[in-house]
């Protein structure tokens, strides 16, 4: 039977409340696989759900594989102790401690984090941990690899890969099941060969070892089923989130509720920083495809490990703007011409510049100066004088403006003005003219541009009239 469909088995039967049959499965998974660590995950997980259902092992029956403190994260044998019916948390003590070792080992920081928040909701003491998570993934660290240097982290086990299934058809005592299935699951031994250098995580090691222990404090872990919402498009943005396993899909949805899928994430990705770095509403909407753990930072809690880790407010940023670029650059019409290469020579020409609100970036009547890109954030297009000001257009990531006086080399028809926090990116008239000069594509596309632009300014201008006309007969 191929691993997947397994799973998905040994899925039904934790739905169904069959917890020997579950643990069997995952057993027979952890055994013949053992480089599956969400297996070992899952064992650990459907030994706290049996506690909590009043599956009862007792302490002396919990003695089973390598001890917590043996697995390098702090956690010792006698801490696991507790109660009469405490032998099932106990096990999942020790296996959630295997698979924050292997974790930490193979690749996977942000999994032992989950790892981690599993133990010390146990009552385990995860400080150690935490420490060698830093000391391993932290900026300075002899096992991370350059950016562009590559690492390695261990590769998920391919789904299709054969498992034997085993013997379900006698009644399963779920107690001996768990037993057994902890004792396979929280073993250390199952395979040595761990990559030399780990890839880099974004963000996070770019922090001291220090800095890094410290931000892992204000994560929130977030263990989610199959269709759960994370993130709602035009809510506002609170936090980010780090994928740790599993997938989530990113789509849009148009008026009449079609969505469109923008892409779809998994481990090491992360989503969610633009709405909360820019401060304006979700683009997108973000939902578990599957099952996903994932760490949420929220924004109070960055801000004030910001307030303490000036370098992590700085590398979200950076990070941002990079990020914003990277899709600016693969979905502008503007760099729909060129190749690869060619759009990041015209991306260098750009500069890029931080508007705060309420900052005239254009002003109605000035001479055109260049071309600007909304990287971030929102500016709002007004025509007329103040306090009678009609706005004609409201542009965000990705919008242009100026384009109308550059390429009829007339003054501004309108005031461009920043209603929120926004970065732009700002093109030089005079390489601007070289470039429609040089692709007379680029011209027909900012002449097409132009006109659709006057007639939307005339239709929103003549709507205000009519509002101004009604407005008028009422009084």
């Amino acid at each position: 039977m191929r691993l997947v469909e397994l799973k998905t088995q040994a899925l039904r039967y934790v739905v169904l409340g069959d917890f020997g049959r579950a643990f069997r499965l995952y057993e027979r998974i952890v055994a013949e696989v053992p480089t599956d660590l969400d297996a070992r995950m899952k064992i650990a997980d459907l030994c706290v759900s049996a506690g909590q259902a009043g599956v009862g092992v007792s302490a002396g029956q919990a003695g089973v594989g390598v001890s917590a403190g043996q697995a390098g994260v702090g956690v010792s044998a006698g801490q696991a102790g507790v109660g009469i019916t405490a032998g099932l948390p106990e096990l999942a003590r020790r296996v959630y401690a295997a698979v924050g070792f292997y974790d930490l080992s193979a690749g996977r920081p942000l999994h032992a984090i989950v790892a981690a928040q599993a133990l010390h909701s146990l009552g385990a003491d995860v400080a150690a941990l935490r420490e060698s998570l830093g000391t391993l993934y932290g900026a300075g660290s002899p096992r991370l690899a350059h950016a562009r240097a590559g690492g390695a982290r261990l590769a998920p086990p391919d789904p299709d890969t054969d498992v034997s299934p085993p013997d379900l058809t006698p009644d399963v005592d779920p107690a001996l099941a768990a037993q057994s299935a902890a004792q396979v699951a929280s073993s250390t031994t199952a395979f040595t060969s761990f990559p030399e250098r780990f890839p880099p995580l974004p963000l996070l090691s770019e922090l001291t070892p220090q800095a890094f222990a410290r931000v892992l404090g204000t994560v929130t872990v977030r263990r989610l089923p199959h269709g759960a919402k994370v993130i709602r498009e035009g809510e506002p943005g609170d936090a980010f989130y780090l994928v740790a396993s599993g997938h989530v899909r990113v789509y849009s949805t148009d008026a009449l509720g079609r969505q469109t899928e923008l892409a779809r994430l998994g481990e090491g990705a992360i989503f969610g920083e633009l709405a909360l770095v820019a401060n304006q509403p979700r683009l997108a909407s973000v939902e578990v495809d599957g099952e996903a753990d994932l760490l949420e930072l929220g924004a109070a809690a960055l801000r004030a490990a910001a307030d303490e880790l000036p370098p992590l407010a700085e590398a979200l940023s950076r990070f941002t703007r990079d990020r914003l670029l990277r899709n600016l650059l693969a979905t502008s019409p503007l760099f729909r011409p060129f190749a690869a290469q060619q759009r990041l020579d015209l991306a260098r020409r750009f500069t890029g510049h931080d508007v705060a609100p309420g900052t005239d970036i254009i002003r109605e009547g000035d001479p055109g100066r260049g071309l600007y890109v909304v990287l971030s954030g929102e500016v709002e297009v007004l025509r007329g004088e103040e306090p009678f000001q009609s706005t004609l257009a409201t542009l965000r990531s990705g919008d242009l403006f100026g384009e109308i006086s550059l390429i009829r080399n007339t003054p501004a028809n309108a005031t461009v003005r920043a209603a929120r926090p926004s970065t732009l990116l700002f093109l030089a008239r005079e390489y601007f003219e070289r470039l429609v000069t040089a692709l007379p594509e680029m011209r027909a596309f900012f002449e097409e541009l132009t006109e659709e632009r006057l007639k939307d300014a005339e239709i929103a201008l003549t709507a205000d009239d009519l509002v101004e006309e009604d407005e008028r007969i009422l009084v």
